[in-house]
């Protein structure tokens, strides 16, 4: 099982990604011509910079001509080139960063400007969807940006649909975001896993106000993520490296048994003394302890009987749980005391959702207990192949043992939806993308 591991220690940005994925060895060409693909008249600049000592690959986004700055240098800029018209010209719609690099919003410039870099998420997609990419890597792409705008309408109590991403929808962010999935995909692993992230310290300037580190979209994006901060007086983990981090990362853990193929570092634009501001990604082949190919982890498990819970509320339990990470749940028949009727509820999930979990099923269930144990559980290597059918696209889930495709299966949502859009039988979707599927299996 190919695996990559991403060390954020100094934090996390849209820049300092791709830095680490062209490092382990993502093409840069590749990248340049996904901005090209875009079509928004931006550009790379990709060089070699030296971070206290350590050789990494730092990415520059040029949108018209300009290069993206971090926020206290962009600060600096305004002071000097806005003064005088701080109050005169408020935009209409403003949210509180430059997601891509953690820039302040620009509360000085005109309503054109602010009108001129304003999208909203139909736009997003519409761009994203327009471009010469993979399917697989537009639907991440997207799922990053939904990220964001689920982020900033639970922080402005606003519907997603109806913010407009002035700061976030800008060209910048746009190429970082989309870069991004391009170039995870280009990786070739099965998963990537995250380090505990160092979100860094001191106050971040809004268009709101003054906040705390980390900035409030960054808190929202990574909750039940590991956090701390090595004292470092600012932002370490921005909004956009937070959203690339929570869609694109399967799971948050320590460095993993593997043997190492390559490593890469991206660069941060700050330079601090005494301190390496990069990111690293190493990728290699996870040494697993039963089989090149079945991975063992280990998981938690929960239990509660319950015996008066009204079913429609149950079958609403198990959609929760499953929305809010588990790894599955099932209910199975049971005779309590009293010989009352009931249901075991189960709960598969990982060590760190448990608590989470375990407090809806306590909100949720009539349960006053919860049994909680961790086993091991092993599981064979799976990967998601896309496959066209005439109505769209539809992921087949693939497992496989020592290199050998063992179980293949169209994923049962996509192919669901397909049916429902398109008022076709779902068996017909079904057994069109198995059919798709199985003449290129031999050369999977």
């Amino acid at each position: 099982m190919r695996i990559a591991y991403l060390e954020c220690f100094s934090g996390i940005s849209g820049d300092m990604f791709l830095g680490a994925l062209v490092g382990a060895g993502v093409p840069a060409g590749l990248l340049e011509e996904t901005v090209a693909a875009l079509n928004l008249g931006a550009r790379l600049e990709i060089s070699q910079v030296d971070r206290s000592g350590i050789s990494a690959v730092k990415v520059d986004v040029y949108a018209q001509g300009e290069k993206d700055t971090p926020r206290e240098q962009h600060e600096h800029h305004d002071h000097h080139h806005d003064h005088g018209h701080k109050h005169e010209h408020q935009p209409v719609e403003l949210l509180e960063h430059n997601y891509a690099k953690g820039e302040p919003s620009r509360a000085g410039a005109p309503r054109e400007h602010a009108h001129e870099h304003g999208r909203g998420l139909k736009e997003i997609r519409e761009i994203i969807g327009q471009a010469k990419i993979s399917n697989t890597a537009k639907t991440k792409a997207i799922a990053i940006f939904e990220a964001l705008g689920r982020a900033e309408s639970k922080i402005h109590n606003r519907d997603i649909e109806t913010i407009h991403f002035h700061e976030v929808g800008a060209v910048d962010a746009m190429v970082d975001i989309v870069c991004a999935a391009v170039g995870a995909e280009a990786l070739g692993v099965d998963e990537i896993i995250c380090s505990s992230l160092n979100v860094g310290g001191g106050t971040v300037k809004c268009a709101h106000g003054t906040f705390p580190v980390p900035a409030p979209a960054t808190v929202e994006l990574l909750k039940d993520a590991p956090l701390y901060s090595s004292g470092i007086q600012a932002e370490l983990v921005t909004p956009t490296g937070a959203a690339i981090v929570k869609t694109l990362c399967a799971r948050f853990a320590a460095f993993p048994a593997m043997k190492i193929e390559k490593s890469g570092y991206g660069a941060g634009t700050r330079d601090f003394p005494g301190h390496a501001n990069v990111a690293r990604l190493t990728v290699g082949e996870a040494d697993l302890k039963f089989g090149s190919h079945i991975s063992q982890e280990t998981i938690t498990v929960l239990e509660a009987n319950l015996d008066d819970l009204n079913p429609q509320v149950f079958g609403y339990v198990m959609d929760r749980l499953l929305e809010e990470g588990a790894l599955d749940a099932f209910g199975l028949p049971v005779q309590m005391k009293k010989n009352r009727p009931g249901t075991l509820l189960t709960v598969l999930c990982r060590p760190e959702d448990a608590s989470k979990l375990t407090q809806l099923l306590f909100t949720e269930t009539t349960t006053l207990g919860v049994r909680r144990r961790d086993e091991v559980r092993q599981a064979l290597a799976r990967k998601w192949v896309p496959v066209e059918t005439r109505w769209g696209q539809v992921r087949m889930k693939v497992a496989s043992m020592n290199g050998t495709v063992t179980n293949y299966a169209p994923e049962y949502e996509d192919c669901r939806r397909i049916a429902a859009e398109n008022h076709v039988p779902l068996k017909s979707v079904m057994q069109e993308a198995l059919r798709k599927y199985l003449p290129g299996t031999e050369k999977r």
